[in-house]
């Protein structure tokens, strides 16, 4: 991989745009190392998701340049989401939920605006129950985004806000500004 400065400055610009952008504060991110093999070029950001403390949900989201193009991209920049939540176990076997997990993804990237094309992805539910030595444990649900699209644009600041709105979403956060009353503590 080259070095940074060698970058191409379609591929600067883009890293500057995640790099740029602030999520909400029950969002946390860290840029980690980014595979190597997928582009020429890679950047790589995790997140995780708090509610009242507790981790509820993770993600990774990866930037990948190729100069040249590439054909399935339909451009230059890709990017690609893995994201994991805790689900409510009677939740994990909602048939709209694949639905549902979907629109947050495609909804949260049009409503700030991040142009796309090209996307495609899966969603899994998972629901565990452990038994012999490994049970203990109450049964756990969880639900996995997997999905990329290739920006039209470098400016990728609206597809990190875009992609922590569906992490909050995935996560069961309330809009912004809204508290959840399971999460409003009592007076007097």
């Amino acid at each position: 991989m080259a070095t940074p400065s060698a970058a191409p400055e379609a591929f600067t610009r883009a890293v500057a745009g995640l790099q740029a952008a602030t999520p909400r504060p029950e969002i946390l991110l860290e840029e980690i190392p980014a595979p190597q093999r997928l582009a020429p070029y890679s950047f790589a950001l995790s997140a995780t998701v708090l509610r009242s403390g507790d981790e509820v949900a993770s993600g990774r989201l990866i930037l990948l340049h190729d100069p040249a193009g590439h054909e399935a991209w339909r451009g230059d920049l890709r990017l690609v989401t893995l994201v994991t939540a805790e689900l409510e176990p009677d939740m994990a076997g909602d048939p709209l939920l694949p639905a549902v997990a979907w629109t947050w993804l495609t909804d949260a990237l049009e409503q700030h605006t991040a142009t796309f094309t090209a996307i495609g992805g899966t969603i899994t539910q998972t629901a565990s129950t452990r038994f012999g030595e490994l049970a203990g444990p109450a049964p756990t649900a969880d639900l996995e985004v997997r999905a990329s699209w290739t920006p039209t644009s470098t400016d990728t600041a609206a597809h990190l806000l875009g992609w922590c709105a569906m992490l909050a979403s995935t996560a069961g956060l309330p809009p912004p500004g809204v508290t959840a009353l399971n999460d409003r503590h009592r007076v007097g």
